[in-house]
């Protein structure tokens, strides 16, 4: 998620009985909440060096731990400073050291929790594993979830009543937010058959659960036609990619053997609950998606520490994806340091 979404749930995350444990808490839950993307300081180095690094170790079991610790020292130390400075009102507690570091790593892991849904995807195990995560949910940015936040920052600081009310009421409309979410993307999976119609060939053998809400890569890919098939391509997966403001429309990606067909889909949509009428053809190959038949989609190394897509969803189709906070739509991986060199056919 973005920095304003993080900044926003760690202070909601304040408004819970994390925040009055003592004086230094808020603080460091809203630092903590956005101590992941400290990976930014690769950047030094170049874009290149920042998608390597990005969403990887400071977003695995390690960086909960370190950046916890790291962030709790730092209120402590900045604590130490400003008393030096004025004079502390009697009654303002300070927590203890051991409650900063909770609620640090309460805040770096909810951080790394809010970044898994993503399009993205998140590294959750680095550095012991280089896999990418991710349910396809939820964009970069979702404007539902930031309204639903500062209404309940700005409607709750009545009292402190008012502030736990509203702090629960937050939390079960984010879930909502989340299953509506989940419960849409499923139902544009199921509807990919109906909206590429015959341009979808049959799943290649063995084949790939589409319906899966977890998608793991990078991971082998088997192009093998199925038995008896008469097509010269087959299905390897379908991916269904959020929009920016809808939580019903997405745009579904097939990944064959071959191509990539893509489709927007509103699973609103009454036409696509009925039977296909005479001459109804919803399908189309969009332009952008046709691919050389002499590209196939790559296999990644392992270690491969590069953005998701070119692993995933190649870069064939980046121009074709504008949705924000789809993993289509990122700048060209270095050469040599991202999948074999058939991505870069075509």
């Amino acid at each position: 998620m973005d920095n304003l979404t993080h900044t926003l749930f760690g202070l909601t995350l304040s408004r819970t009985a994390l925040g009055r444990a003592g004086r230094g808490v808020t603080t460091a839950l809203v630092l903590a909440s956005n101590a992941p993307d400290i990976d930014i300081i690769t950047t030094v180095r170049g874009g290149a060096s920042y998608l390597q690094w990005h969403r990887g170790p400071t977003h695995g079991p390690l960086g909960i731990i370190a950046l916890g610790l790291l962030t709790a020292a730092l209120v402590r130390g900045g604590q130490r400073v400003a008393d030096r400075r004025t004079t502390r009102a009697p009654d303002d507690r300070e927590a203890p050291f051991g409650m900063l570091v909770a609620a640090s790593l309460v805040g770096v892991f909810f951080h790394i929790l809010m970044d898994f849904p993503t399009s993205y995807g998140t590294r959750l195990l680095s550095p012991f594993s280089w896999h990418w995560f991710a349910t396809d949910l939820m964009p970069i940015v979702d404007i539902y979830l930031i309204i639903v936040l500062v209404a309940g920052l700005l409607f709750g600081a009545a009292s402190a009543e008012a502030r736990r009310r509203n702090v629960a009421i937050v939390f079960v409309l984010m879930a909502a937010n989340y299953g509506v979410r989940a419960v849409a993307h499923r139902q544009a999976i199921g509807l990919a058959p109906r909206v590429f119609g015959p341009l979808l060939p049959r799943p290649c053998e063995p084949g790939h659960d589409t319906q899966s809400l977890l998608s793991v890569w990078p991971r082998a890919v088997n192009a093998t036609l199925p038995p008896g098939s008469s097509s010269s391509r087959c299905l390897i997966e379908v991916a269904a990619i959020p929009s920016f403001f809808s939580p019903f429309r997405w745009r579904l990606i097939a990944q064959l053997s071959n191509s990539y067909d893509m489709h927007d889909v509103d699973v609103l949509d009454a036409r696509l609950r009925e039977p296909p009428g005479a001459g109804a053809a919803p399908w189309h190959r969009h332009p952008a998606a046709r691919q050389s038949q002499r590209s196939r989609p790559a296999e990644c190394p392992r270690r491969a520490r590069v953005p998701p897509q070119w692993c995933r969803l190649q870069n064939r189709i980046t121009t074709a994806a504008p949705i924000l906070g789809s993993r289509l739509n990122r700048p060209r991986a270095p050469p040599g340091r991202a999948c074999s060199s058939s991505m870069m056919n075509s």
